[in-house]
């Protein structure tokens, strides 16, 4: 591989190094057992759930290969991490081309995921919504 293509993939590179660390760390020290992670601000003040709620626990069970848990400590996560795997996988390889990455999401785009967010926010945190909470 030309010295070019190695230099265009070390901050790919540094930042699979980087997720897989932070995984690695959440997978060995249990955010179930208290002490070790800060809580929730939102969750604490306001007894409400946040879009990140159990995402922690949800990463720790999808490292030990519990899907089932995982998706259900935070559903949002467990569908946007192959997202972003793709997204870096698209990286890597325009960077091995040679070819920058271009992320230019139209603003329907990004209000339509914004808006999913927050449904997903809302429904976790409403009596029928239970089924999403941590």
């Amino acid at each position: 591989m030309p010295a070019g293509a190695l230099r265009r993939l070390a901050v790919p590179a540094g930042l699979l190094a980087a997720v897989a660390a932070a995984f690695a760390y959440v997978g060995a020290v249990d955010p179930n057992r208290p002490g070790h992670y800060p809580a929730c601000p939102l969750l604490s003040l306001a007894g409400l759930y946040c879009p990140g709620c159990g995402g922690l626990r949800g990463a720790h069970a999808l490292v030990h290969g519990d899907f089932a848990a995982a998706l259900r400590d935070n559903a949002a996560a467990f569908v946007g991490y192959p997202l972003l795997a793709a997204l870096w996988t698209v990286w890597v390889v325009r960077a091995v081309r040679g070819r920058p990455l271009r992320i230019d999401p139209s603003p329907a785009q990004l209000w339509t995921a914004g808006a999913l967010l927050l449904l997903f926010t809302v429904v976790r945190n409403l009596p029928f919504g239970g089924w999403l909470h941590p």
